[in-house]
């Protein structure tokens, strides 16, 4: 099956992947390199899920006209 996790702009991996990361080591997520399966689905979700509010939060922002972000 093939993977459906692209990314719309692949320049941006770097920085998705450094996003996930700060995202949970702020709501307190033992994310680490490499195999995380030892999370919990909740955790994992979480990750996410906080990742998609900053970012809307963010656009809002810019959309707004505030770009002091």
């Amino acid at each position: 099956m093939a993977s459906r996790n692209r990314k719309a702009v692949p320049q941006a991996r770097a920085a998705l992947d450094q996003f996930k990361y700060e995202v949970a080591n702020e709501i307190g997520v033992p994310l680490k390199q490499g195999y995380n399966g030892d999370l919990t689905s909740a955790q994992a979700g979480s990750i996410g899920g906080y990742m998609v509010k900053k970012m809307i939060e963010q656009q809002e922002q810019q959309m707004a006209g505030h770009t002091n972000l």
